[in-house]
């Protein structure tokens, strides 16, 4: 346990100046192994391109490897040095003697004090004790670990030709390399830049401060999940049960984007607003480990839900979950797997991936961008989003950039799609040819001005749209999708879609990253 002690990377997060703990060599060998960091990471990332100019110079041959040998063998004997240094600061620094004893304590006994006092460091989450495994439900289910993990809605793939023998699936072999280079390689780290270790190390302070603020200010508690596949899962907690108002009784889980940290995330919206709030960082990102592709990201929310209801202590029926752009994926897959789950937010969120990759894509890569998303990156949170019974609202921002195909066109927005899944699969009779029309025609409008001259037109009437759609439920139960609108007129089921377009669906005017005030904050309608 001692021995590592040198390696912790720690800051005191009861100082504001990080450096005040740090003694003159500490504080120098440290600025020197993390920029020796940055030389590694922009070296691996830029390693294809570097591999190729020194291939085309002339510089991959013995003649030249063997005579640079002694300056790297120099360079890395530098590097331990430094190491070594810093590791003999910290031994004699009584800061990091207190963390370490601390440390120890706390995986000797894990209470709650304890935990408390190892929330004052900031240090490699890798060695923060475990507080919940999602064995610990299974064990007591008797179930096993399912081998890929939990459950996932597996896309149906479609290749040019009918042919499923074996000589096709040989031709279809060098696609499937490619497609599996793209993915592990750039790919996941442009749909997840997150997960990107360098970005995380320029912005470890601002994830640090906002830490701290969750800590001190929300008395928040940092725990440490193990999901199925292994993976550790970095949560924080906020507690506002006893406060006794009803939105402390209601528990908001967040789901970040695809660069966002529950440091400094989408969680700020929810605690303004009163509620008790559970944010998780994605696999990869900041303490979680892995990586975040579906399936791990599927692994971690269902942790993430069976900690909430297992040893924080809610109820499905008191869940809601909140989710922000590509975190829409894993709050529908929560929602489709635990439909007992109260409440669903989706905010600036999308219906598939595949139109958004298509969008920064060449045109003469579609079949294969199409491929490796389908195969690797398939977000699809409509298909899972049409699975939930539950009452559900989807915020769309009316100046979003990332979510456009086409710049600065609010009709082109894919959580315009998002709503029309969902009112097809819902609603069918409804959002026949029509309806479809009309909701298209509402979606654009852009403004609260546009969308109420719409809603005179075609004089939809809230009362009688209500009144309709409660007989229906009476008579015939609330289970989707519903008959309501078969033997009515044409006037009546666009009356019925865009009232139903406008109680689904919420505009904020604002851009993708904009944070959503609390005040934005709706709960979904429901009858």
């Amino acid at each position: 346990m001692l021995c590592i002690c040198p390696c912790f990377e720690i800051r005191s997060l009861t100082c504001r100046d990080s450096t005040t703990s740090q003694g003159f060599v500490e504080k120098h060998s440290d600025s020197i192994l993390g920029w020796a960091y940055v030389l590694w990471s922009v070296s691996y990332y830029t390693s294809p391109l570097l591999l190729l100019y020194f291939y085309r110079k002339g510089y991959i041959v013995m003649s030249k490897i063997i005579p640079a040998t002694p300056y790297a063998s120099a360079f890395l004997l530098f590097l331990t040095g430094v190491a070594c240094l810093r590791g003999m600061s910290r031994w004699s620094n009584p800061e990091y003697v207190e963390f370490i004893t601390i440390l120890a304590e706390t995986k000797k006994h894990n209470t709650e004090e304890n935990k408390r006092r190892l929330a004052s460091y900031s240090f490699d989450f890798d060695h923060w004790p475990m507080d919940f495994s999602w064995s610990e439900v299974t064990s007591l289910k008797g179930g096993n670990v399912p081998n890929g993990g939990v459950p996932l809605l597996k896309p149906e793939l479609k290749y040019r030709g009918a042919g499923d023998g074996f000589v096709c699936n040989i031709l279809r072999l060098p696609c499937q390399f490619v497609s599996y280079l793209i993915a592990k390689s750039f790919g996941r780290r442009m749909l997840y830049p997150g997960s990107v270790s360098l970005l995380q190390k320029a912005i470890m302070p601002m994830l640090i401060q906002g830490q701290t603020r969750l800590m001190e200010e929300y008395q928040g508690k940092r725990a440490k999940l193990i999901s199925c596949d292994g993976n550790h899962i970095d949560t924080v907690f906020v507690d506002r049960r006893a406060a006794g108002t009803e939105n402390g009784k209601k528990l908001v889980i967040c789901c970040e984007g695809n660069a966002g940290f529950y440091e400094v995330g989408c969680v700020s919206t929810p605690l303004e607003a009163g509620y008790s709030v559970l944010g998780w960082n994605h696999p990869g990102f900041a303490g979680s480990t892995g990586v975040p592709f579906p399936q791990n990201e599927a692994n971690a929310m269902d942790v993430v839900i069976q900690y909430a209801m297992h040893r924080l202590d809610f109820t499905p029926e008191t869940i809601i979950m909140y989710a922000w752009s590509i975190g829409g994926f894993t709050a529908t897959w929560a929602t489709m797997n635990y439909p007992e789950i109260s409440a669903l937010v989706l905010d600036a969120s999308f219906d598939d991936l595949v139109p958004l990759a298509l969008k920064v894509m060449p045109e003469s890569c579609r079949g294969l961008v199409t491929r490796t998303v389908r195969e690797y990156l398939n977000l699809n949170n409509a298909e899972q989003l049409c699975k939930y019974q539950g009452p559900l609202v989807l915020i769309r921002r009316t100046k979003d950039e990332i979510i456009t195909t086409v710049p600065d066109d609010i009709t082109s927005n894919r959580g315009n799609d998002l709503l029309v899944k969902l009112l097809q699969f819902r609603y069918p009779k409804v959002m026949a040819e029509e309806g479809v029309r009309v909701v298209r025609e509402w979606l654009s409008a852009s403004n609260p001005l546009q969308e109420t001259a719409l809603y005179s037109r075609y004089e939809v009437h809230d009362d009688w749209c209500v009144s309709v759609l409660q007989s229906y439920r009476s008579e015939h139960g609330h289970i989707f999708p519903w008959t309501v609108g078969e033997d009515m007129t044409p006037e009546g089921r666009r009356q019925l879609a865009i009232f139903l377009a406008h109680k689904y669906m919420r505009n904020f005017d604002a851009t993708h990253c904009t944070p959503l005030p609390a005040s934005e904050f709706p709960l979904p309608w429901s009858l």
